[in-house]
């Protein structure tokens, strides 16, 4: 795809998805919608790890308001959610490869939902994350009233959607909503060597990692265990368990393949 609104780029073993469309601060219109997922599916393919990232000074400052082919007569935001935003979501969420958000300024509304998406989500000091919806009369979209309250509580959940008041990356780590928030001088090197360190890593076991993690929202004890155990065996005759055991044993860096 010749893409319009994203730049897709591979660089040690990982993919960087930058969102650009600075001048609109990234906002997300149909097209975009449309070339993320794309991106992301092939990204997925082809590296080890995923970046979301965004062009300029912010992430993300959500739907996009003055896309010219909506209006108020036309507009069917279910639609758009069912058909646009579930798809890329689920894309980003079911990722096989790890993702990481790194959110480099502003992350309003669906901006901020989809850095949440991703495995790992990293903050420039300067980032806020606003659930900015309620200010214009509609309710946290895509997967807000999911991530959060797993996130950061029901309170806060809460609090956050209801008054739409922005939380400072730091004020972020400390909820729990997202990893780490990095000093604004530092976040480009800085999550650069984190994707770099996913993508040489155990692909197979970061996989599976995830899906442990996620299964357990849904099991009990007994059925976490059991996948566990499976996800463990499947493991435990990967190429790369064999390479970091030996690894370990004569006192050197593993070499994972990954896929």
């Amino acid at each position: 795809m010749d893409y319009q609104t994203i730049r897709l780029s591979y660089t040690s073993g990982y993919a960087e998805i930058m969102l650009n469309r600075a001048d609109r601060k990234n906002a997300l219109n149909t097209q975009m919608r449309a070339e993320l997922l794309h991106a992301v599916k092939a990204a997925a393919k082809e590296a080890r790890a995923i970046v979301l990232t965004g062009a300029g000074d912010a992430f993300c400052s959500g739907q996009d308001l003055g896309d010219a082919k909506t209006s108020f007569d036309s507009v069917n935001m279910e639609r758009t959610l069912r058909d646009e935003y579930v798809p890329l979501l689920r894309a980003i969420y079911d990722c096989e490869v790890p993702t990481i958000s790194a959110v480099n300024g502003a992350a309003a509304g669906a901006g901020a939902n989809l850095a949440l998406a991703a495995d790992v989500v990293i903050a420039a000091d300067r980032a806020v994350f606003l659930q900015a919806f309620t200010r214009i009369g509609l309710i946290p979209d895509a997967g807000g009233t999911y991530w959060l309250p797993r996130q950061v509580g029901f309170a806060r959940a809460m609090g956050a959607a209801l008054f739409a008041e922005p939380v400072s990356a730091k004020q972020a780590v400390e909820w729990g909503m997202i990893w780490e928030a990095v000093p604004d001088d530092e976040f480009a090197a800085h999550w650069r060597k984190r994707a770099a360190k996913l993508a040489s890593g155990p692909t197979l076991a970061y996989g599976h990692t995830k899906a442990a993690i996620r299964g357990t929202y849904g099991n009990s004890l007994e059925e976490q265990l059991m996948l566990e155990a499976q996800l463990q065996g499947e493991c435990g005759k990967s190429r790369d368990f064999r390479e970091g055991v030996m690894a370990f044993l004569e006192k050197r860096p593993a070499e994972y393949e990954g896929r």
